[in-house]
C-alpha cells in the first residue's frame, strides 16, 4: 500500500508542476457546469479485434448499425441541448464526463452534435475487456487542460477501467477531475464488492497525493461507482460524508457526498428502486467560500420526460434485455454547479 501511495504521489506531482495549456479567460462570476453520464454503450459500428466488441456491429448479436448509432448520438446530444435550455443553468456543460464509451472517435463524433459549443475530448483506452472506457469532453473558451493521468486497479483475472485524473484551470485556479467507473456489481453484490473497495482504496490514494501537494486543492470526483454512497467502498474506503461540517474539519479524511439531502432520488432504477450509484464528491477546498466553491444549489440528477418511454419510471434504455428499443441510456445524468470567486 506504500508503494502505490508513494508512486501516485510522484506522478501526480509531475503531472500538477507541468501544465501543456495556458489557463483559460473564466470570468468570476461565471457558474461552470459539470455533467456526469454512463452512457449505455456508447460504441461505433466498427469491430475492434482487441475487444470483445463484436456484439456492437452490424452483424453482430445486437445488430449495431450506423443509424442506430447515430439516432443515439443525437439523443445524447438532445439532452446535453436541453441543459442549455433549462431555466436552473441556461448554459451548456462545461465539462461532460462520461463511462461506457467505446473510444475517443465516437466521443467526437457525438459531441460534435452538439450544436453552439465545439467541444474537445480527453480520452484513454482501458484495459476492460469489453472496450468500455471513461472520458470527458471540454469547453474549451472556459476551461483548460493541464494535464491527464490515468491509474490501473489491480485486480487479479478481468481487468477494469483505469480511474483518470484529468487537470484543468477555471477562473484561473487548478482543477482536479477524478473519473470513476468502478467494477459491476453484477452476478453477486458481496462476491464483488472488494474489486469495487480496490478502486475506491487507488481512487483514495489519488485524492490524498493531491491533498498533500495542497491541502486546500479543488477536487471533483465523478462517476459510475456501482456503489451507493453507504456502501464500504465508498463510507470507509473513500471517505464519503453527507456533512459539510465533517468535511471541512476532517478533510483530509471525508470527501463531500453532492447526493446530500437527495433522499429517493437516483441516476439508475433497479426493481422499482433509484439507486445512487452514479455519484459526485468534492474535496473540503470546494466547500470554502473563497476559490472554486459549490453553487448554493449545486447538484441535480437531471430528468427530462423524453427520456422516459411512455407511462414508465424507468430511463429509456438504448437496449432492453437484449432488444433494442432506441432509447437514450440506463442511466440518468448528474449536473453540478461550481462558481468562481476572489
Amino acid at each position: 500500500m506504500q508503494k502505490i501511495y508513494s508512486l501516485l504521489f510522484l506522478a501526480l506531482l509531475l503531472f500538477i508542476s507541468h501544465p501543456f495549456v495556458s489557463k483559460a479567460n473564466q470570468p468570476e462570476t461565471e457558474p461552470l457546469v459539470f455533467m456526469w453520464w454512463n452512457l449505455e454503450n456508447l460504441f461505433d459500428t466498427l469491430d475492434d479485434p482487441s475487444t470483445n466488441d463484436s456484439d456492437f456491429t452490424p452483424s453482430g448479436k445486437l445488430h449495431w448499425t450506423e443509424k442506430k448509432l447515430k439516432l443515439k448520438q443525437l439523443r445524447i446530444a438532445f439532452v446535453i441541448s436541453a441543459i442549455e435550455k433549462h431555466p436552473d443553468y441556461r448554459r451548456f456543460p462545461d465539462i461532460v464526463a462520461v463511462c461506457e464509451v467505446e473510444n475517443e472517435a465516437v466521443l467526437k463524433a457525438t459531441m460534435a452534435k452538439v450544436p453552439k459549443v465545439h467541444y474537445k475530448t480527453l480520452h484513454h483506452d482501458s484495459p476492460d475487456i469489453r472496450g468500455i472506457d471513461v472520458g470527458l469532453a471540454y469547453n474549451p473558451k472556459t476551461l483548460a487542460p493541464t494535464g491527464m493521468k490515468t491509474y490501473c486497479v489491480p485486480l487479479e483475472g478481468r481487468p477494469t477501467r483505469d480511474i483518470v485524473v484529468a487537470g484543468f484551470t477555471a477562473g484561473g485556479r487548478p482543477l482536479h477531475l477524478v473519473l470513476n467507473h468502478w467494477p459491476s456489481r453484477a452476478f453477486d453484490t458481496r462476491w464483488t464488492e472488494k474489486k469495487r473497495i480496490a478502486a475506491a482504496t487507488v481512487a483514495r490514494a489519488i485524492v490524498d497525493s493531491l491533498l498533500q501537494r495542497n491541502p486546500q486543492a479543488d477536487i471533483i470526483l465523478m462517476g459510475d461507482f456501482n456503489d451507493e454512497p453507504g456502501d464500504r467502498s465508498l463510507k470507509e474506503t473513500l471517505g464519503s460524508s453527507f456533512s459539510r461540517e465533517q468535511v471541512l474539519s476532517e478533510p483530509d479524511t471525508y470527501l463531500y457526498n453532492c447526493w446530500d439531502g437527495h433522499d429517493g432520488e437516483g441516476s439508475y432504477r433497479y426493481r422499482g428502486h433509484w439507486e445512487q450509484i452514479d455519484q459526485m464528491l468534492v474535496s473540503s477546498g470546494m466547500l470554502q467560500k473563497s476559490g472554486l466553491r459549490l453553487d448554493s444549489k449545486p447538484f441535480s440528477c437531471f430528468a427530462i420526460s423524453p427520456m422516459f418511454p411512455s407511462n414508465s419510471k424507468y430511463p429509456w434504455r438504448t437496449y432492453e434485455k437484449g432488444k433494442y428499443s432506441g432509447g437514450y441510456s440506463d442511466h440518468l445524468p448528474l449536473l453540478l454547479k461550481v462558481r468562481t470567486s476572489p
